[in-house]
């Protein structure tokens, strides 16, 4: 291996069936809920999971009709507690609900157009993945997701919901080398032994998704390395909306404005401004306009033109931050309306973002993933270039 400037970068992940979110994915399913029959619903919703109990509070206005309580339990039956055995049970846990509508002075600034809150937002891109995505939170969210798979398909018989993943990758000179540790820990049966848990988790688990060429002798595995986690989920640990930014975001890499996703709806610049931000990252990097980006954008409550703009390729970029903020600003639109819009955002679409990350995903629904406006940022740059030699 090269000799070079070497530092290890760790990220994490959790499943579905993590506490916390599991009151993200409630709270996503009730925008959904109002997203479905009222695009125009207003939604500030937040949840708190404990043993045997679900408390859904917020400040919602819509003209939209569901029952809470059957939507709750509908979503904690499909992440996975379903028997009472596990500590919690979809069937017979007591649903609390305090929702009230959104305060007249927010609608005010909001209903003409303007920003939900102030505030800044992050988004960030780099070439270490096909994501597009810092390859430590890619590979975290990648073995949770294989996890759940692996338990909803009863590969094995033993798995519960709740579970946690974190990678550790070696850095050259910038570039990730290789992976000096992975740390995976599930909920299990009470009745399996660690020895099963290891094989299993390894064979089925770790070795299909990190690649083969990112390891080595000196990779370090921790799998469940206290030995025993069956308390888990809500009867192990109380879940609250929110608490797993990083989780949602880029897992440490870049910087974060401190403000949660799940439950708001697209009027909230903490969810929506964070999506363009990714956006507008994304494709800088796609275009081939710098190797690292982060965008940050700034909003004042009830006015629409974000405060500022900054663009930071650290050192990466083919053309300048001033000029590549003045691309930005020419081809996204970055009023709260202008975000809803290109991102379509006003869609039931949400539930699908509060597990295994916000960012990094290629389903259809995740507009902000696209990279449409690469090649218009790359001819814009072009000409910027020429122009100045």
């Amino acid at each position: 291996m090269a000799e070079g400037m070497r530092h290890i970068f760790t990220s994490e992940s959790v499943t579905e069936g993590h506490p916390d979110k599991m009151a993200d994915q409630i709270s996503d399913a009730v925008l959904d809920a109002v997203m479905k029959d009222d695009p125009m619903g207003r939604v500030a919703c937040e949840v708190l999971v404990t043993t045997g109990l679900a408390v859904i509070a917020g400040e919602i206005t819509t003209k939209s009709i569901f029952n809470v309580p059957d939507l709750v339990r509908d979503v904690i039956a499909d992440i996975g507690f379903t028997d009472a055995a596990m500590g919690y049970d979809a069937k017979t846990c007591g649903i609390l609900n305090a929702i009230q509508t959104q305060s007249a002075h927010i609608a005010m600034g909001v209903d003409t157009g303007g920003a939900g809150d102030q505030g800044m937002m992050f988004g960030y891109a780099c070439d270490e993945t096909a994501e597009l995505m810092p390859l430590p939170i890619m590979m975290a969210h990648k073995l949770v997701k294989q996890l759940s798979e692996v338990r909803r398909a009863g590969l094995v018989n033993w798995l519960r919901p709740d579970g946690k993943s974190q990678v550790s990758v070696e850095y050259v000179n910038g570039a990730p080398k290789r992976i000096d540790a992975i740390v995976l820990s599930t909920q299990h049966a009470p009745e399996v032994s660690q020895e099963e848990i290891i094989a299993q988790i390894r064979k089925l688990v770790i070795d299909p998704i990190i690649p083969a060429d990112m390891v080595d002798s000196g990779t370090k595995y921790h799998i469940n390395p206290t030995g025993r986690f069956v308390i888990g989920g809500p009867h192990g640990d109380t879940g609250l909306t929110g608490r797993k930014i990083i989780v949602d975001t880029y897992g440490g890499m870049g910087r974060h404005g401190g403000g949660a996703f799940s439950g708001k709806d697209p009027t909230k610049v903490d969810r929506s401004a964070c999506y363009m931000a990714r956006y507008i990252a994304k494709n800088i990097v796609a275009a081939g306009l710098a190797t690292r980006c982060e965008v940050q954008l700034a909003y004042a409550i009830g006015v629409a033109e974000p405060v500022s703009v900054m663009v930071d390729t650290f050192g990466t970029g083919v053309v300048d931050s001033v000029r590549l903020t003045e691309l930005v600003r020419a081809n996204f639109g970055l009023t709260p309306k202008a975000i809803i819009d290109s991102l379509q955002l006003r869609r039931p679409i949400y539930r699908k973002t509060a597990a295994f990350g916000h960012f990094g995903r290629n389903e259809p629904t995740f507009t902000w993933e696209a990279t449409d406006k690469a090649e218009a940022l790359r001819s814009e740059a072009a000409v910027a270039v020429g122009a100045r030699a």
